[in-house]
């Protein structure tokens, strides 16, 4: 896996970034896919089996394990087409704006290996130019190839005759074979929480664990939203013997898709904590993990692998992406929305990157359209908001349900089903009809009903509509979930320009006025705190939990203010606004 990048790609919804290693692996670039959806990954597999002249062998949604496996072919697919890449990038020759010359035109301009290319017009001595041109062909790598698993995303299936199967057929868990089983040398992200049944199935696979030299196949890497998540959460795997090779910090608001909200918990404070702790936490998570693996029997660890800590959600330029990495001592950053302006990095179909790249600041909001109960990032011009209100204004809310990836509701009927659905907005405002409540009540209630909408497809939809798949169902409406922070960026750009961006080579931002990252997801959490202040009828356990909530934000905004004097004095006067804004924010008393 290259390390020569200070930035990785993050998993960007089910189809964004489900082919983005075959992008930009070959230039040292690490990305992350989602294995979520067997379906889509079978067609996009199809897709570039043909494209590659590699045999492709349909594997029916019928056959025995038909998810692990098509995951795992999948897979493998983008593993040999990377593989291939990477060896046609080191036949290619240098000076002749080559792919082989971009790889390292892209690398940050402190990297040995660039400076040691720039070297290259400079020497004259064919013999000495010969062996420096060898000395970075041996020195590409490849961008690592990693998998995401939404940790609470495990419905238990059934087989053709209704019955259920065993919990290792479970969505999550037939994804973790799916990756376990493929010829990858990478890492699985596990995101959205804990799962006890996902964590002890990680033990049934020996790549989690070290070979005879001490070294791991496949590693694993938890996203978290604080430093108690990750203690509490390493020291689980770690105790089964399994090591947590990065704690992956993502903001809680600030970031795509879903957004997991700390307790009023901002970034600043939390890699704080990390940076304090990373040794302490380091010893201790190897002290267990070395003890369990001592206690099974098996190959252990000959020295500590190491630790990485890396941060994503609302980066926006290079100032930001330095002082992270040299402040807290990072490894790397995650920068995800801004990359679904790059065709050469993403799967966004014409349409939708032709809306994002026009977009306002308004555009962007946090909405309750996922049927897991989580807020979820939305964008407003998208298709699938358009076909969201059609079917509305039809009198047939709600969508229809082939995937069934996020049925839980059992409200109405035994087996669950999505709160997205025709079927259960159908039947839930039939009840809500039947209460004969007052209008202003009724239609807030009839509201939070409606906003559910489908991710299943429209999440997987712009990837096969930007390579003319054709689409199941026809259910062509696109769903996107960017950052706010995709609000400072418009046009659309290439993959050269991005990374400049990042590293300061050049500046890819609109002219809307953009405070620091910090002050950003400060703003974030002050406004969704007035919305939930703003509650009708808040019990004395929801309102000592939103006090807690605001007290957390005003110790942030205190750590900031030491900070700005320090380091980021631009953000000294944003802080004084926020402040203000947060004193403001009353919180009713309950009377209950």
């Amino acid at each position: 896996m290259s390390e020569l990048h200070t930035f990785h790609i993050p998993v960007l919804g089910l189809g964004y970034s489900i082919d983005t290693p075959v992008k930009v692996a070959q230039f040292g670039i690490s990305s992350v896919m989602s294995i979520m959806d067997d379906e889509l990954l079978e067609l996009m597999r199809e897709h570039h089996c043909r494209n590659n002249g590699i045999i492709y062998k349909p594997i029916e949604k019928q056959e025995h394990d038909a998810r692990a496996r098509r995951i795992t072919a999948y897979l493998d697919v983008i593993h040999d087409i990377v593989t291939l890449q990477i060896a046609r990038l080191k036949e290619q020759s240098f000076g002749e704006n080559s792919e082989l010359d971009k790889y390292f035109e892209l690398l940050p301009e402190d990297s040995a290996l660039k400076q040691k290319y720039r070297q290259l017009p400079q020497i004259h001595d064919q013999a000495h130019r010969l062996r420096i041109e060898e000395e970075l062909r041996n020195a590409v790598t490849p961008g690592s190839i990693d998998v995401n698993i939404m940790a609470k995303v495990d419905k238990l299936n059934h087989d053709k005759s209704g019955q259920p199967l065993a919990q290792e057929f479970s969505d999550a868990l037939a994804a973790l074979r799916g990756f376990a089983n493929s010829k990858l040398t990478s890492s699985v992200i596990i995101s959205a929480g804990y799962n006890p049944r996902l964590y002890a199935y990680l033990e049934q696979f020996k790549d989690f664990f070290p070979n005879e030299e001490g070294k791991l196949r496949k590693k694993v890497i938890l996203k978290v939203s604080d430093y108690r998540s990750a203690l509490v959460q390493g020291k689980i795997l770690a105790k089964k013997g399994i090591w947590v090779s990065e704690f992956r910090i993502e903001s809680g608001l600030n970031c795509g898709g879903h957004a997991f909200a700390t307790d009023g918990l901002l970034l600043g404070p939390i890699l704080e904590e990390f940076k304090i702790n990373r040794n302490s936490l380091t010893a201790e998570l190897y002290e267990l993990c070395l003890q369990s693996q001592h206690n099974k029997g098996i190959a252990a660890f000959t020295e500590c692998p190491g630790l990485k800590i890396t941060v994503q959600g609302g980066i926006g330029t290079a100032e930001e992406q330095e002082f992270l990495i040299k402040h807290y001592h990072l490894d790397r950053t995650g920068w995800g929305s801004p990359f679904l302006l790059v065709p050469e990095a993403t799967s966004v179909d014409e349409q939708t990157i032709g809306q994002l790249a026009t977009a306002e600041k308004d555009d962007y909001y946090l909405s309750h359209a996922s049927p897991l109960g989580v807020p979820f990032n939305n964008f407003r011009k998208s298709t699938a908001e358009r076909q969201r209100q059609e079917r509305i204004d039809k009198g047939r809310p709600g969508s229809p349900c082939y995937k069934k990836m996020l049925v839980s509701n059992t409200e109405f009927t035994a087996e669950p089903i999505c709160t997205a659905s025709r079927l259960y907005q159908h039947l839930k405002i039939k009840q809500l009809k039947e209460q004969d409540l007052p209008d202003e009540q009724y239609n807030t209630e009839y509201n939070k009903i409606i906003e559910k909408d489908c991710l299943c497809e429209g999440l997987t939809a712009p990837a096969l509509l930007k390579e003319e798949i054709p689409v199941p169902h026809n259910l062509n409406a696109v769903t996107i979930c960017p950052g706010p922070n995709l609000a400072y960026f418009s046009g659309i750009f290439s993959l050269t320009e991005m990374v400049g961006h990042i590293y300061g080579r050049k500046n890819i931002l609109n002219t809307l006025p953009r405070p620091h990252m910090f002050v950003n997801e400060l703003q974030l959490y002050i406004t969704y705190l007035k919305d939930a202040a703003s509650e009708i009828n808040l019990n004395a356990k929801r309102s000592k939990y939103l006090n807690s909530f605001k007290a957390n934000l005003q110790e942030g905004i205190t750590y900031y203010q030491k900070l700005a004097q320090q380091f980021i004095q631009s953000m000294q006067n944003d802080l004084c606004i926020a402040e203000k804004e947060l004193q403001a924010v009353l919180i009713p008393v309950a009377n209950n």
